[in-house]
């Protein structure tokens, strides 16, 4: 279907003598993105921000690192915050939501380029899922990174009931303690690396990008209350889009919540 549509595009574009003017929409979204950026607020003495980990995982890695990620709040920042610069260097389900996607595509995609870096950016709820595959990393050599951005929750869905459902929290946290990811890793033959604060971050990334023989997990310990934005509400438009945490308002009438 996709190589049908690109020949079909083809044709059309020669029937109408080339490439279509696209310069109005590209400076629209220019214009957009100049004036809504992505924005978080990092402070020297913390809390750690998810974001400020892909932020320091993009500046410290190269341009040929293929990116994989699970699903939740983290895909959403490694998504925003990693700048590509090449195709098919992030692997990802998507909307398919498929949690625990992470690590065994990760390993998957080291087999396949095994001269590159792979780089697994997950959390906690999704590593959980697969963690066990770090067994066939180290018994087959397959060796790549997991950061886990560990929130101590399943972060997207306490980020909707949080919004939505007037903090009515309901099977969202675990307890960034438990498991131990550090000994987890090292349990699996692979290294294990903890950051706990901003200071720490780079320190932890240029040891992980230093171990090439055997698997390495990161365990950057995020702030808990921080959330994705922009965001668009269950059932509504576009036009109503959540931009960042001011237009956040928490729905202080349950009978408000949306039913999804």
């Amino acid at each position: 279907m996709i190589a049908k549509l690109a020949a079909e595009l083809d044709a059309r574009q020669h029937e109408a003598g080339g490439v279509p003017d696209r310069s109005a929409w590209l400076g629209q979204l220019t214009d957009w993105q100049r004036r809504f950026p992505y924005r978080y607020d990092q402070q020297p003495d913390g809390p750690l921000k998810p974001q400020y980990c892909v932020e320091r995982l993009r500046a410290l890695a190269d341009d040929d690192t293929i990116v994989v990620a699970g699903v939740g709040q983290h895909q959403m920042y490694a998504s925003q915050y990693w700048r590509f610069e090449h195709p098919r260097h992030w692997i990802n389900s998507g909307g398919l939501g498929t949690m625990g996607f992470a690590v065994p595509a990760a390993m998957g995609a080291k087999v396949g380029q095994p001269g590159k870096r792979v780089l697994a950016i997950d959390g906690d709820g999704c590593f959980q899922m697969t963690a066990q595959e770090l067994a066939t990393s180290t018994t087959e050599k397959i060796p790549f990174i997991t950061a886990i951005l560990n929130n101590g929750y399943l972060g997207m869905v306490r980020q909707w009931q949080e919004l939505f459902f007037a903090e009515r929290y309901s099977g969202v946290y675990l307890d960034p303690d438990v498991p131990d990811y550090v000994k987890l890793a090292e349990a699996y033959g692979a290294v294990g690396l903890r950051a706990d604060d901003p200071g720490e971050v780079d320190a932890v990334i240029e040891k992980a990008f230093s171990v090439e023989d055997r698997s390495v997990v990161i365990d950057f310990r995020v702030d808990p209350r921080e959330m994705v934005f922009p965001m668009v509400p269950a059932g509504a438009s576009n036009d109503d889009i959540i931009l960042d945490p001011e237009g956040a308002t928490p729905t202080s009438d349950p009978a408000e919540a949306p039913i999804v």
